[in-house]
């Protein structure tokens, strides 16, 4: 290692963050990179730990720790610390396609397993990783590479999400033809769509289509698979299909009065929010606004925070997330030893946020909401919360309502943002694949292959909602079974 007591010498230090009062004002990114030369020096923190779990990807106690990329950290740690950037960069992307997404929007669970963490704090892996790939982007090291070979076959990639992206970006790097089709009018799925501006801003998403495109990857937007185009003209013009349409089937709420004017999904809002943001700036009125309203969001997830920070951005009068599940500790305990995926509390940014101007944290724990009250025009105007009873039984969690601690919520927006189901089932449908009682597409065992012909499956849409990480993961995972069934061998 290029600084083996490095560890012991630097504190860690995080890319800073804008003040709450400030970023709710706009719609950007607000944290700015460290200089160069403390980036060298968080690189340096990374110890000689000789077994590096960061890199593992490996699933304890039901949960995963490490990446799932596995990512060569300590290698590229030390490049960075040693100032060499180019080769840090070639490392990086030996095992990562897209570490400028996973640099911003990835929870990074491969800090979690930070041998570093065990006594201290973990090496800033996630912020490291962005820092090789955003150099390598202003210096120009993300030229087109184009395949200098082609095979002569045809793959058409579904759904231009995180694994879609991944799985075309190996295709056509391995020489194959490759055509992505997107129903959005732009392509990136979630990456475009679902993650919100101040997460990963969109010209973000934008540079790295066109440089696949410049490489040779096609992308058809506004093409709907199943619907505006017959899946069956796949199946003839192609030589393998691999559906990559993400798990967009919300999770809904079973009340009274779920139908009133107010009530969204949380990813059509986000969606709305970000398209219109993009087509015109907010100047107009083509997406829900929470502006002078007071906002409840039922889910306390990753998502759920998004609509927090969004409803802020928009002017909401209050804000308050409901979370059904317990609120966790705050720190480790004997339950959740290192390396395990750290079950701890986390204040998120738009959570952040919303106690910088409301003056509290908008949480709300073990509650969730029972009915919903309108006025007599149908507008939604409160919402009745209950607190809930969770616990464990046989190995599964159950929940029941609190009798007698109803309480009455003002809300003109509620946003439900808690998960998602599975896949739409139309896409399966036209393909003729079958889908599994969590309505994630059936494959067989151990592959993404479906038992439809040359038809494969990847990312969310096999796997269930998950991570970004995880979908370029799956992408890179059905690219090198796609490559092998086309030409008898893999060398991806």
């Amino acid at each position: 290692m290029g600084k083996p007591t490095g560890f012991l010498e630097y504190v860690r230090r995080g890319n800073p963050a804008q003040a709450p009062a400030d970023r709710v004002k706009h719609w950007k990114e607000f944290h700015p990179p460290l200089p160069q030369e403390e980036r060298r020096r968080q690189g340096g923190r990374c110890m000689e730990c000789g077994v590096p779990f960061c890199q593992s990807g490996v699933q304890l106690a039901g949960m995963f720790t490490g990446c799932p990329l596995h990512n060569l950290i300590p290698e590229w740690n030390d490049l960075i610390y040693t100032g060499s950037l180019d080769l840090a960069y070639e490392r990086l992307r030996k095992t990562n396609n897209f570490p400028e997404f996973t640099g911003r929007v990835c929870p990074a669970l491969c800090e979690a397993a930070c041998t570093c963490g065990l006594h201290g704090d973990p090496v800033t892996v996630r912020e490291n990783e962005l820092g090789v790939a955003e150099d390598a982007w202003e210096r120009g090291r993300m030229m087109p590479r184009p395949p200098q070979v082609h095979t002569g076959k045809r793959v058409a990639v579904v759904g231009s999400g995180p694994a879609g992206l991944a799985a075309a970006d190996q295709l056509n790097r391995r020489g194959h033809s490759v055509t992505v089709f997107e129903r959005d009018d732009r392509p990136g799925g979630l990456l475009m769509y679902g993650i919100p501006n101040m997460k990963l801003e969109k010209e973000v998403v934008s540079r790295r289509i066109n440089l696949m495109t410049e490489e040779g990857v096609e992308f058809h937007t506004g093409v709907d698979v199943g619907r505006t185009m017959d899946a069956k003209e796949l199946l003839e013009s192609f030589d393998a299909i691999v559906l990559c349409c993400g798990a967009r089937q919300p999770r809904d709420l079973d009340v009274a009065n779920r139908e009133a004017e107010g009530v969204y999904f949380a990813v059509e809002y986000l969606s709305a929010v970000t398209r219109n943001l993009l087509d015109s700036g907010l100047k107009d009125d083509r997406c829900p606004s929470a502006k002078g309203k007071r906002v409840v969001v039922v889910g306390g997830g990753d998502t759920g925070n998004d609509c927090v920070g969004t409803a802020i951005r928009q002017g909401c009068r209050s804000v308050v997330q409901l979370e059904m599940m317990p609120k966790p500790p705050d720190r480790r305990g004997e339950d959740n030893p290192w390396p395990q995926w750290p079950r701890i509390s986390k204040t998120d940014y738009g959570q952040e946020e919303a106690a910088a101007l409301f003056g509290q944290d908008p949480r709300q724990y073990q509650t969730t909401v029972k009915e919903l009250k309108t006025d007599a025009e149908g507008r939604l105007r409160s919402a009745i919360t209950v607190k809930m009873k969770v616990k464990m039984e046989n190995g599964r969690v159950a929940v029941s309502e609190i009798a007698g601690t109803e309480e009455e919520l003002p809300c003109e927006m509620l946003l439900i943002a808690a998960g998602f189901l599975g896949c739409e089932d139309y896409v399966p449908q036209a393909f003729g694949v079958e889908t599994s009682a969590r309505s994630v597409v059936d494959t067989v065992s151990g592959s993404y292959a479906t038992k439809v012909e040359k038809v494969f499956a990847a990312g969310d849409m096999r796997r269930g909602q998950s991570l970004v990480v995880w979908g370029i993961a799956e992408g890179r995972g059905v690219a090198r079974q796609v490559d092998e069934y086309l030409m008898g061998y893999t060398n991806l």
